[in-house]
């Protein structure tokens, strides 16, 4: 059987990645830049140059992985058969696990389909034989998947059979987040301080692994103030003789920064499935370039948010009420003991002869049900004085942030943020938002979801409160100078206040 198969990588970085013979080859690019074809392709080309057998077939087996069923069914398996139509290559099953079976001429290749949110295909995953894999979007895979795949790998055809001419792992993706395995791996980003040192020991690329980044499609067209005016074509952007004309000029109409970011211009980011909390943050505007340096003689603020993932938040304001926020300290799994001997030795490393100021959750003056003793206590017996910001009223600490992201001082954004500061970055553009509720309609839920950078932003927002900026709002008054404590003050020691009354001011305030 004759067949007329034409395929022709459109750009450098898809033809690197197609000549490379590297045991794992990754793919990173926008949306529409050719990279599920060319994994498609890659498919193919391997099991035509895979050996031949006794019998004169070039045997091989794929698998092919992605997130979830639907997404499998309507996008991956869809672009599979749009280059291997059934009328030409054989039928498609579509009975679980989905299978192509393409006998045609001297091959014999069996793709297999699995999605990983049925338990059912990733015990099949851990039980085949396979040739190679594909993973489709790897950025919603984790690490533990692709070892798995990687095990899996040069068992068939079997040695028996004379073995597979090439196997391994191939991957594409659009732009992940800095702290995914990928761009830890492809060194495009130090790692990250919350992983352990066993954890960054896996994330070592091996000698025969290998990644290769596209492009952006377009390119952000900024003025002289360094906001973004709008955006231009690319003209090294691959795969466009494959697009319709101002195909991404279209496709980002109505889209957040956050998605082009990802999506277009290929940048390491988050998109997150819902409403921004913060109306007024701009990244180019609020987060800064360079080092923020300390001010002489301006005392430290710090809120902390506890729980099983604690996080602190650290921050100055000028003499002319601009906020500098420094740096954050955000951990995972741990006790409220532990993390105050981290922030401790935070502040002594980094804060030493400056005053400091410590807000925070007022739930955390309750005791648990498992410690005697309140966070707050934990603290304080770590030699950290730290007080209940004013009020735990979700909306007026969100609008105590807001509010000065959208203040001006002397020209220049009253809100000023390292770049360091990485899950407020990525909570800000989105990880931090409220939850589209499963109704008609563009309809959220009243308060943000709870997740991974809800706590930071937590502390961010208790730290604005104990500042004043909160108390600015429920008194109406403007506030220049900080509220300094004195040394030995306790909020639940003051003469004459109980601990009960100071409670009810809090909750009519609240």
């Amino acid at each position: 059987m004759s067949i007329n198969f034409k395929y022709k990588p459109e750009g450098d970085t898809l033809k690197k990645f197609m000549k490379s013979e590297d045991f794992f080859r990754g793919l990173r690019g926008p949306v529409g830049s050719g990279k599920s074809v060319a994994c498609c392709i890659e498919i193919f080309r391997r099991a035509l140059l895979q050996k031949k057998n006794a019998e004169g077939k070039r045997k091989s087996r794929w698998a092919v992985i992605r997130n979830t069923n639907p997404q499998l069914r309507t996008t991956t398996i869809k672009t599979w058969l749009d280059w291997f139509p059934e009328d030409t290559w054989g039928n498609f099953a579509w009975s679980v696990p989905y299978t192509h079976r393409i006998l045609v001429g001297e091959l014999d290749v069996e793709v297999i389909f699995l999605a990983l949110d049925r338990p059912e295909d990733v015990k099949k995953l851990l039980s085949l034989e396979l040739t190679g894999v594909w993973v489709n979007e790897a950025r919603e895979i984790p690490k533990s998947i692709i070892d798995a795949c990687t095990m899996r790998v040069g068992r068939f055809p079997s040695m028996r059979e004379g073995g597979a001419s090439w196997y391994g792992v191939i991957a594409d993706t659009n732009a992940p987040e800095e702290d995914h395995w990928w761009p830890i791996m492809a060194a495009d980003v130090p790692v990250p301080d919350h992983i352990s040192r066993d954890e960054a020991l896996m994330l070592i690329k091996p000698d025969n692994w290998s990644f290769y980044t596209q492009p952006p499609a377009l390119l952000e067209n900024k003025g002289t103030d360094g906001f973004i005016k709008g955006y231009e074509d690319n003209n090294k952007s691959e795969n466009k003789k494959n697009l319709t004309p101002k195909y991404y000029e279209n496709i980002i109409r109505g889209k957040t920064k956050g998605w082009i970011d990802v999506y277009v211009l290929n940048k390491l980011g988050s998109i997150e499935e819902g409403k921004p909390v913060y109306h007024s943050f701009k990244e180019e505007l609020h987060i800064t370039k360079n080092k923020i340096d300390l001010i002489p003689g301006q005392p430290i603020w710090i809120g902390v948010d506890f729980g099983l993932t604690p996080a602190a938040v650290f921050g100055q304001r000028t003499t002319t009420g601009k906020w500098n926020i420094i740096n954050e300290l955000v951990c995972f799994e741990m006790g409220v003991i532990r993390f105050s001997d981290l922030l401790r030795g935070e502040i002594a490393k980094l804060y030493k002869g400056y005053e400091v100021m410590i807000y925070g959750d007022p739930a955390g003056d309750f005791r648990s049900q498992t410690d005697e003793r309140t966070p707050f206590q934990i603290m304080r017996n770590c030699g950290l004085k730290a007080i209940p910001a004013p009020s735990n009223d979700v909306a007026l600490r969100i609008e105590a942030v807001d509010s000065t992201l959208a203040r001006l001082v002397d020209g220049s954004p009253g809100f000023n943020m390292s770049t360091d500061c990485i899950n407020l970055k990525k909570g800000f553009n989105g990880g931090y938002h409220y939850r589209r509720l499963q109704v008609s309609g563009d309809r959220y839920d009243e308060k943000p979801l709870k997740n991974r950078y809800s706590h930071v932003h937590d502390a961010l927002q208790y730290l604005m409160m104990g500042a004043g900026e909160g108390r600015t709002m429920m008194s109406g008054k403007i506030q220049t100078q900080p509220t300094v404590a004195k040394k030995q003050w306790d909020v639940f020691q003051k003469p004459g206040v109980s601990k009960r009354k100071v409670w009810d001011i809090f909750k009519r305030n609240g």
